[in-house]
């Protein structure tokens, strides 16, 4: 049973105060839409006593991701929902918004009880109910399910990755600190310590407490998206490479970043696992900028996947002229694409979504996650993993984000059959592609 709040929505001041700070957020004008934030009730188990919000788009597309954005200390999801645009892009890119909405005294998560840090109770299960409930009414895409949130709701999005590895694809982290970082034994919400920065660990341990929480799984683990102030007074700065030690240890890689730039004066922007723009882990600090740090959500949604366009062409090989395809239109799983005459079929008709290429509604990838040269490249069921995902980069290559290897026609031949496989990047031509 659901019942419709409406909100008000206009160039109004949102004073948070997150954790022991000042968090104040400037919400400007916002379109109006037919669609509104909804209230559902009855959602499923609800041991941290949460409310559920929910925000669908006029033009929802099919199999739609979901998005849950996680509120500030003493806010709630009205004041997400007015202090961020994942409703307007919502509308834009046809995903749907969950907000939680804290019900306790402090109006902040809990990211210190065993309880939560574990799966077995309080505001992680809470979330993890809202989730299931998106996905059997919504008809969300339990392939593309992501977590974001500010101060507080950073914290549970770290919490969220870290329990449910295998329901959340990437998340984004606005002024937080690592999973189980904040955790009390005394009951208490706050641990100063870690709001301080000196809970300082090794990446193998930050990895293994994620690891520790879930045994048996082994992959793939969630990208994270890390912003943080440099001035930050209420969650110090050191918490910003204590999470970027985390994500990155459980992801595979080390914390030597791949890449590097200033996207605006005062971010420097870190990639680490590849270079391409859904890297494992990628971090944004931010010089001079405390708290109060503004929120990007096309940023976190472009991190997320969610912004190219879905856009369909042909993957057509510098040193054949021929066309990447999947043979006799198959859809078996551990189907090997080869290379074959161009003639539009659907067969060779890649959709590109993120950095997931497309065809015959499977997903391009490595196969069996393999790092090897000469790895096959199958299709496969789309799981959101790095062996899924390709970066299309300027020299014509195309590489897995999983490996680093280049798309290759093997043995450099060019008659049709041709396996396609992937290979140290060499820069000859059986390496080069034009995606039309």
């Amino acid at each position: 049973m659901s019942s419709v709040i409406r909100l008000r929505r206009g160039a109004a001041a949102v004073l948070a105060i997150a954790l022991a700070s000042a968090l104040l957020v400037f919400v400007a004008p916002k379109a109006a839409h037919a669609a509104e934030l909804t209230r559902v009730t009855n959602f499923g188990n609800n041991p941290g006593n949460l409310e559920m919000y929910v925000y669908v788009p006029d033009n929802v597309g099919p199999n739609p991701a979901l998005v849950v954005a996680n509120h500030f200390c003493t806010g709630s999801a009205s004041a997400m929902f007015g202090a961020t645009q994942f409703d307007e892009l919502a509308g834009q890119y046809g995903y749907i918004v969950v907000y939680p909405s804290v019900t306790r005294a402090s109006k902040c998560f809990d990211v210190a009880s065993q309880a939560s840090l574990s799966g077995t109770g309080s505001d992680s299960v809470s979330i993890k109910s809202m989730v299931d409930y998106a996905l059997a009414n919504y008809g969300a895409d339990p392939n593309r399910i992501f977590a974001t949130g500010i101060s507080s709701g950073s914290m549970m999005t770290n919490v969220l990755l870290g329990v449910y590895p295998e329901v959340f694809k990437a998340g984004s982290s606005y002024a937080g600190v690592p999973f189980t970082c904040f955790a009390t034994t005394d009951g208490s919400e706050w641990n100063s310590d870690c709001a301080t920065g000196m809970v300082n660990r090794t990446a193998q341990q930050w990895g293994d407490a994620i690891r520790n929480a879930n045994p048996g799984y082994s992959g793939p683990w969630p990208r994270m998206q890390i912003w943080h102030g440099t001035e930050d007074e209420a969650l110090y700065y050191p918490n910003f490479q204590e999470q970027i030690d985390q994500w990155t240890n459980v992801n595979g890689t080390d914390q030597v970043a791949e890449f590097t730039d200033q996207p605006q004066p005062n971010w420097t922007r870190t990639r680490y696992g590849s270079t391409g723009s859904q890297a494992l882990v990628e971090a944004i600090s931010m010089e001079g900028v405390d708290h109060a740090l503004p929120h990007s959500a096309a940023e976190t949604l472009r991190f997320f996947g969610l912004t190219g366009s879905a856009s369909g062409g042909q993957i057509v090989g510098a040193g054949s002229n021929r066309c990447v395809g999947i043979p006799a239109s198959a859809t078996a799983n551990g189907t090997q694409a080869v290379l074959w005459d161009c003639n539009g079929g659907s067969n060779q008709s890649f959709t590109r979504i993120g950095g997931e290429l497309r065809v015959n509604g499977k997903c391009l990838e490595a196969y069996g996650w393999g790092t090897a040269n000469g790895t096959r490249v199958v299709i496969w069921d789309c799981t959101g993993g790095a062996n899924q995902r390709w970066n299309v980069n300027a020299n014509g290559t195309v590489t897995n984000v999983h490996n680093g290897l280049c798309l290759d026609a093997s043995g450099a031949a060019t008659a049709n059959g041709t396996q396609i496989i992937l290979w140290p990047c060499s820069g000859t031509q059986n390496q080069q592609w034009t995606l039309t």
